[in-house]
């Protein structure tokens, strides 16, 4: 940052002494526009000492996805937003047939069970509980007399979510591929844990009779920002940053108004 060009010093109208035409060495008070040398990097020193740097909802060390930061001011936005409890998105890859000790792929093995008898109706139909009865924890915990029009109104603009701490909860699930004994889910949800997801794959495996491990979690959206929006490790420099700040920067805006008023 502070080798990338300045904006240009601050300028200041000053009376200098200059010589009169035809005055025969008499010289006059002229008004000019100096620099201020206040402004001048040999003066003020680096722009910028130090940087704060923010973390958004994070992600453990098994995860991958869309993890956003905030830097400078936008530390405040990332409080903002955290209080929108926007819903976020996940796509987790599933095994079924073995069970761990953290239900992950990568952890310690404690039984291997048969799959053959899975299909995929039978999963979406266990799918459609988990939702279901998620809806009704969504209703709980938001508050909200779904009778009256403010209930309505909130519906309309898909704000009914829960505005303060509540346990994960899922707002949508579904099925994205099917063939055994892996198969891939799309989450949507509330104040989860990555690991919590992981638990998830874990019920499945065992209301479907069988086991499962969870072979891969994915964020792919996190409130207003998608992966289009994310950076990889390629364009970790100051021109892509800066870009990704402006692009994000009305949606941003857009949200807290419509969520935060």
């Amino acid at each position: 940052l502070n080798a990338a060009p300045g904006r240009a010093p601050r300028q200041q109208v000053r009376f200098l002494p200059a010589p009169v035409p035809g005055g025969g060495g008499a010289v006059e008070l002229v008004a000019a526009r100096v620099p201020v040398l206040a402004d001048h990097p040999l003066v003020r020193g680096p722009r910028f000492r130090k940087l704060k740097i923010g973390a958004g909802h994070r992600l453990d060390v098994k995860a991958s996805g869309v993890f956003v930061l905030g830097i400078g001011h936008g530390n405040r936005l990332l409080t903002d937003l955290y209080n929108c409890h926007l819903t976020k998105v996940y796509t987790v890859g599933g095994l079924f047939g073995k069970a761990t000790h953290d239900f992950s792929d990568t952890g310690n093995l404690i039984e291997k069970t048969t799959f053959d008898h899975i299909t995929r109706e039978k999963l979406e139909r266990i799918l459609a509980v988990i939702q279901g009865t998620n809806q009704k924890a969504l209703l709980m915990y938001s508050n909200i007399d779904m009778k009256t029009q403010e209930a309505y109104e909130l519906a309309v603009k898909g704000l009914i979510r829960p505005m303060g701490k509540s346990p994960p909860i899922i707002t949508a699930v579904r099925c994205l591929q099917f063939a055994l004994p892996e198969f891939q889910l799309e989450i949507h949800c509330l104040h989860e844990t990555q690991q919590y997801l992981r638990k998830i794959v874990h019920e499945i495996g065992l209301e479907l009779k069988s086991s499962a491990v969870c072979t891969q979690v994915r964020r792919i959206r996190d409130g207003v920002f998608t992966v289009d929006d994310a950076l990889p490790r390629t364009q970790w420099n100051l021109q892509s940053i800066q870009e990704a700040i402006q692009n994000c920067q009305l949606k941003v805006e857009t949200e807290l108004e419509k969520t935060l008023g």
